[in-house]
């Protein structure tokens, strides 16, 4: 499995990657996360590619690792391990994953997460369409996700949801918080909506704190512009361990984004810590989240319409757990655990297409001219 972010920064794609990869193994698949790492690997099967580089990417900065020597780092490890299976997450991403994708060293899954509109894929348009066609089969995490990839890269795709290792979110030894208490988490971007809610403090009763766990670029100046709000609590980035219990601890999970979000897993991690949720009513929210049932969802931008409803879970305690028990069992229905299997189901069929020779791994004209390095044999190939 292979992350072209790098997996010791906190990031949606690189939980997808840790948690299935963490999966597949409990249910006795042998599992590798390829992928950058700014510190130590965070488990032991992980391989680190090399330090990212923190890189502009459709108002957001994603921690990449696009240098050649990150690049030969990903050919020596594909190759040295002859995996069955080479799983690419965001596989038209500059780095690894688009090294690994070149490569074509053994039948490959490309899963899709971004969603909203893509300025590589307009820029590199031919060149990501000729990318996507290596690929072995494609994935997308949304409906949203998959038309953005299929606007620019055509071609036919499984939307598979992402899922959340629900047992990790159960802290029985935290205790649901006295005062009432949201809590945001997120690197701060416009995007992210983090605005809108400090706005919206100023409508909520004068015992309603707020944790931000939050960094970024302009990070400051939110917190100048709301320094006489002692309410308000800058937690910086925090780790995921403080993450899992502030989320059993808090009130209210709000998620106020604007835009560009692809799929809700951070409002699946509220429900399945038993957060009552507040969040915008965002296409890749209403993937997951109903509105008065699991959660209430306002316009977003709206500062009034969050206040009022942050106000309204605060207050009435039959409505709260409702939202709650109804969390609970949706954030089942996104369980890791489902997730792996509809995975296992692709990759065994694409290793069966492999074998009877309707699938044929073809490896780049350049890596075929050393074929006594490559230790990969096709499976219809083997005895």
């Amino acid at each position: 499995m292979v992350s072209p972010y790098s997996v010791s920064i906190p990031g949606g794609v690189q939980a997808q990657v840790m948690g299935l990869a963490r999966e597949l193994r409990r249910i006795g698949h042998e599992v590798r996360v390829l992928a950058p790492c700014d510190g130590p690997p965070p488990e032991p099967f992980v391989t680190p590619l090399g330090k990212s580089l923190p890189t502009a990417a459709n108002g957001s900065v994603a921690p990449l690792a696009p240098d050649p020597s990150a690049a030969l780092r990903t050919i020596r490890a594909l190759n040295d391990e002859a995996f069955d299976i080479i799983h690419l997450h965001e596989p038209i991403a500059p780095g690894p994953t688009a090294t690994a994708l070149l490569l074509q060293l053994a039948p490959t899954v490309g899963t899709f997460h971004a969603a909203g509109d893509s300025s590589s894929y307009r820029v590199l348009n031919k060149t990501a369409r000729w990318a996507a066609d290596q690929l072995s089969t494609r994935v997308a995490v949304s409906d949203s996700a998959k038309e953005l990839a299929h606007r620019y890269l055509g071609g036919d795709y499984t939307v598979l949801f992402n899922g959340i290792e629900t047992e990790r979110y159960r802290r029985p030894a935290v205790e649901r918080s006295v005062e009432p208490t949201v809590f945001f988490v997120g690197r701060h971007e416009p995007r992210k909506g983090l605005e809108v809610l400090l706005e919206a403090m100023s409508e909520l009763p004068a015992n309603v704190r707020l944790w931000v766990a939050s960094d970024g670029e302009s990070i400051d100046a939110l917190k100048e512009r709301f320094r006489n709000d002692l309410r308000i609590e800058w937690l910086g980035r925090i780790s995921e361990e403080d993450k899992l219990d502030r989320l059993a601890q808090c009130t209210v999970f709000c998620a106020p984004s604007l835009r560009g979000e692809s799929f809700g897993i951070v409002l699946l991690e509220a429900m399945a810590a038993g957060a009552a949720l507040v969040a915008s009513g965002i296409d890749g929210y209403v993937n997951v989240a109903t509105n008065e049932k699991d959660s209430l969802l306002v316009p977003p931008g709206d500062v009034q319409h969050l206040a009022d409803a942050i106000n309204k879970v605060i207050i009435d305690g039959q409505l709260r757990a409702e939202l709650i028990k109804h969390g609970h069992l949706r954030a089942e229905q996104f369980s890791m655990s489902l997730l792996a299997e509809k995975y296992v189901d692709i990759y065994r069929t694409l290793l069966e297409s492999e074998a009877s020779n309707e699938l044929q791994v073809r490896p780049n004209r350049f890596v075929s001219m050393f074929p006594d390095r490559l230790l990969r044999r096709p499976w219809s190939s083997r005895p």
